[in-house]
């Protein structure tokens, strides 16, 4: 059975890692080649999907891997999904 698209585990870390790099979400945008609108959703977790391409262009201006963008956080305790 699929998991409902609102109810997915994964987070975005962008604030954090744009915090440590001194660097704005206008400036990503910008650097990476995509609206600051479509940056926005991803780093307020609202993304339903996001392009390798994307994924691959902020990993090089970030200078980090997708495993510090994106995190996989733990079922809910009652086992739902």
């Amino acid at each position: 059975m699929a998991v409902p698209a609102d109810r997915h585990r994964i987070a975005c870390d962008l604030d954090r890692l744009l915090a440590e790099r001194g660097m704005t979400l206008t400036e990503l945008a910008d650097r990476v080649g995509v609206t600051v609108v479509n940056l926005s959703v991803l780093k307020n977790d609202r993304a339903k999907a996001v392009r390798f391409s994307t994924l691959t262009a902020i990993c090089d201006v970030l200078e980090c891997t997708p495993g510090e963008i994106l995190t996989v956080l733990p079922p809910p305790e009652d086992g739902t999904v």
